[in-house]
């Protein structure tokens, strides 16, 4: 399944109208080690702002963090890199235990539910982060329960096409929930953070009516819905100059041998374009079938280029050693900040098929979606 990189930037509220000018955030954690800290951030795109940080008490397990209110709306509070949990920073003051270090001897990608204790505005956000915690479980059982049972079907495609299935009924949920959680939840300005999870086009009647409410409810929801009109409309104009057909943005990166390169340097073929990292599970698990897909083409009418997002580029150079992919290699300096802002994707692998004028033809394509995609731009 895709791993996302980052969480859509959520729309915040000047405090110039608010009394409280910080938020303090206090808790326990149970394990802990040397230099222990405590994190506020916030995510513009791929960068991430630090707003406060502390080191937990080594002696009492306990801390305290002032975050400096200069906004309001959505942030992340992370204990080190084990655990995080999305709040709400506003005017409730907030108290939040975690676990802390994994202690398992066979450490695995799945850390606890983490609660909140604050008022309605965080109330809302555990309804949000606990939803997100189950459909995680959902997500893990569903790869343990089907590919745990492969034996049992005819084909590899039969077990991943139920598992895309699955898959699928899950975001249809979460979907779902979000709206009920939207609907019935109006009355407070965190509902803003689930509004900003929505497709605005497939929810319009929704989204709108719910605004209404909020600004009805909340004195200081004012800025924060002009707000969100506003870079809703950003993104629809940044995102038509995206659509099928429109000419690709150019990009920077540096090749193999360390030459400055240009997306352009690549028109005048039909052009596989992947972005990838050397630790995105999905990525590489994408390699075999792209290596296949490759050895059939016509390579005098089609290339492929592989843009890495790696922040390290020994991380970058020792997984092409490993997979040996025989196309075109490149790698962005920035960990793929301005390859994500441009292209407006936020989960790898993210494929495009380009045509041999430089116009984009698909947009992320996987397995044989690709093949089928450079047929029909070479065509």
């Amino acid at each position: 399944m895709r791993k996302y990189l980052f969480i859509l930037t959520l729309l915040t509220l000047s405090l110039s109208a608010l009394g409280q000018q910080t938020v303090n955030i206090k808790g326990h954690v149970n394990f802990i080690t040397d230099n222990f800290k405590i994190s506020a951030v916030r995510y513009d795109g791929p960068d991430v702002i630090e707003l406060a940080s502390t080191l937990v008490d080594p002696s009492s397990h306990l801390y305290s963090l002032d975050v400096p209110l200069k906004e309001v709306g959505q942030a992340v509070i992370t204990c080190d890199k084990w655990q995080r949990v999305n709040v709400w920073l506003e005017d409730e003051n907030l108290e939040i235990n975690f676990r802390g270090v994994d202690t398992a001897k066979v450490k695995i990608n799945n850390p606890p539910y983490v609660h909140i204790k604050g008022g309605k505005n965080n109330e809302l956000m555990n309804l949000a982060n606990y939803l997100a915690y189950q459909n995680y479980q959902s997500m893990i059982a569903i790869s343990q329960t089907v590919y745990g049972n492969k034996d049992k079907f005819s084909s590899e495609n039969g077990s991943q096409t139920l598992a895309n299935a699955l898959y699928n009924n899950l975001s249809d949920r979460e979907s779902a929930t979000y709206k009920y959680f939207v609907e019935h939840y109006a009355d407070r300005n965190s509902v803003m953070y689930l509004i900003n999870r929505m497709n605005y086009d497939k929810n319009k009647s929704l989204i709108d009516q719910t605004l209404k409410r909020l600004q009805a409810c909340s004195p200081t929801a004012g800025p924060l819905v002009e707000r969100y009109y506003q870079v809703n409309e950003e993104k629809r104009q940044r995102l038509a100059l995206l659509n099928v057909g429109a000419r690709s943005p150019e990009l920077s990166f540096v090749d193999v041998k360390g030459n400055k390169k240009h997306l352009s340097d690549y028109f005048g073929k039909v052009l596989v374009l992947d972005f990838w990292a050397s630790w995105c599970g999905p990525c590489r698990a994408e390699i075999p079938k792209m290596k296949a897909i490759y050895k059939d083409i016509d390579h005098k009418q089609v290339e492929f280029l592989s843009v890495s997002i790696d922040s390290k580029k020994d991380d970058w150079t020792k997984a092409l050693g490993e997979e040996a992919m025989p196309w075109q290699q490149a790698w962005v300096t920035d960990s793929g900040k301005e390859a994500m802002k441009t292209y407006m994707f936020n989960g790898i692998p993210y494929i495009l098929v380009i045509d041999k004028q430089g116009n984009i033809f698909k947009k992320g394509v996987r397995g044989e979606a690709i093949r089928k995609a450079i047929m029909e731009a070479v065509k």
